[in-house]
């Protein structure tokens, strides 16, 4: 039972990835409220998976408050918006972690990849305007690819 719970928690944090992607496409914004329910959802998943306090919901907040600390001095120095920094913070509580190292290389790759193409889009309309990368999507990104090796990669 708690097994097919825990499964129903992660097909509800990839909607919640999936909207804060089509949100961050918009309006440039990822909505608090969305990031705290992603992160709020993580307790009940840490219960399901039978994860002890101590060490490793105690070293999944440790990992989640290193991983705000780092983006938030990207923030702190212009390269991030908060929604974003908020966001990868709240991903990182659900995962282990080694998954959050996969999680930051798959993000990077996917935000390279989203900066070119919105950079060669930017260009060839000529635009003016200040560009701006909505990294949630990289972010959201690597989460379901993530969620997505859990049940693909069964066999492996």
């Amino acid at each position: 039972m708690q097994g097919g719970v825990s499964e129903i928690l992660l097909v509800m944090l990839a909607g919640a990835l999936a909207a804060a992607m089509v949100g961050d496409l918009r309006s440039r914004t990822i909505p608090n409220g969305l990031t705290l329910a992603i992160a709020l959802a993580a307790i009940p998943f840490w219960w399901l998976s039978d994860l002890s306090l101590w060490p490793d919901v105690a070293i999944r907040i440790g990992v989640a408050a290193a991983v705000f600390a780092l983006f938030a001095a990207a923030f702190a120095l212009g390269q991030m918006g908060g929604g974003d920094v908020k966001l990868v913070s709240a991903v990182a509580l659900w995962l282990p972690p080694q998954a959050v190292l996969v999680l930051l290389v798959l993000m990077s790759i996917a935000g390279g990849v989203l900066t070119l193409v919105m950079l060669a889009r930017h260009r060839l309309t000529r635009s003016t305007a200040t560009l701006e990368i909505p990294y949630g999507v990289a972010i959201a990104f690597a989460g379901l690819w993530l969620i997505g090796e859990r049940f693909l990669n069964q066999f492996g």
